[in-house]
């Protein structure tokens, strides 16, 4: 929305549910009413609150909007024909490839963009790059390293690189790729202020274990989060629990003497956890590093990009890659940043990390 409305580019976003899909059309529709209503930024020159500082001029926001579309991504098609029908169908069922001719963003001039593209998602996003002369540059965000596949997967979220492929040892458990996923920055602040939310670990690991125990079969039960964990004593948290993954509360016992030793070992969780944090970025480098040596074997110019302060999202790494060199793009990016840092140093400082950042 901020390269459509804010830079008047054309964009078209693919979303693989097609409820979501007609819900981002209709957020468009509520937004271009209040940017033409008298007063609104289409009307007006005042720039958002975030670039108010800034000596360079900002146009109004325009009313140029995202194209929706519904489709899955096949990682396994042609560039040509990557789109697969929506899940559940949207309200345009005819799916096409925005980028093969007539669509919104067609031409040399494509940028496939991937924020927070989950899985193996950000793996057929640099393929279909890697394959495809209509797109000239692409910008990746991973999420979700626990869900990449492997080989024999055909093909594979991880690895992606023949050079890493071929490293002795170079499998990844599903551990320390779902650990890979978590925020380090975050965390250590929690440690360091004895965040009482640090118990919902322990209530986390001893509902696993009575999981296991009711049915062996469940190693990964994949229990969705119970909000405001800490706030809730055990026997609470589990009867919310239980039922996510098709256990009945009343069958296992929540207050037993060892469901009660087991909660007294929450220092010993803590402490687990923390070591496993110490090691994410560790994990996250080894599968970001793959995807761009990747695409250096394609023959790309290519990088990794801090781009923001990762206490603002832990997934702050962009791969960024182009069929022509990437100098000036990364040298007008440092010096935007460096202009940044220095107008909000003489307006009396920055604001919060990530402020009207989306």
């Amino acid at each position: 929305r901020f390269l459509a409305f804010g830079l008047g580019l054309s964009v078209t976003a693919l979303e693989g549910d097609g409820r979501l899909a007609g819900a981002a059309q209709r957020f468009d529709g509520e937004l271009l009413r209040e940017l033409n209503k008298p007063g609104g930024a289409a009307n007006e020159g005042t720039p958002p609150r975030r670039h108010r500082h800034r000596r360079r001029h900002h146009p109004p926001l325009t009313p140029r909007g995202p194209r929706h579309v519904a489709g899955r991504l096949d990682p396994a098609a042609p560039w040509g024909e990557f789109l697969l029908p929506p899940d559940p169908p949207g309200p345009n069922p005819a799916v096409q490839n925005p980028l093969r001719g007539g669509g919104s963003g067609a031409g040399r001039g494509a940028l496939v963009t991937g924020l927070h593209a989950c899985g193996d998602l950000s793996a057929a996003l640099l393929r279909h790059f890697a394959r495809s002369p209509s797109v000239a540059a692409v910008a990746s965000v991973g999420c979700c390293y626990m869900k990449l596949s492997e080989p024999p997967a055909e093909p594979p979220g991880y690895p992606l690189s023949s050079w890493v492929a071929a490293l002795p040892g170079h499998r990844l458990s599903y551990r320390a790729r779902e650990g890979a996923c978590h925020a380090l920055e975050g965390y250590a602040a929690r440690l360091k202020g004895g965040d009482a939310s640090l118990r919902a670990h322990c209530y986390r690991a001893v509902l696993e274990t009575l999981i296991r125990a009711g049915d062996p079969s469940k190693k990964r039960p994949g229990v969705q989060t119970v909000k405001k964990a800490h706030a809730l004593t055990f026997p609470q948290y589990a009867r919310l629990g239980l039922p996510r993954v098709g256990l009945d509360p009343a069958a296992l016992p929540l207050d037993s003497a060892a469901v009660g030793a087991m909660l007294e070992q929450q220092h010993k969780v803590v402490a687990f956890f923390s070591l496993a944090l110490l090691l994410a970025p560790l994990v996250e480098t080894l599968i970001l590093l793959d995807r761009l040596l990747y695409l250096r074997e394609q023959g790309f110019q290519c990088a990794l990009v801090p781009l923001f302060d990762p206490r603002f999202s832990p997934r702050n790494l962009v791969l960024v890659a182009a069929r022509a060199p990437l100098g000036e793009v990364l040298a007008g990016l440092e010096e935007d940043s460096e202009e940044e840092e220095e107008e909000g140093d003489a307006a009396g400082g920055a604001g919060p990390p990530g402020e009207g950042q989306n």
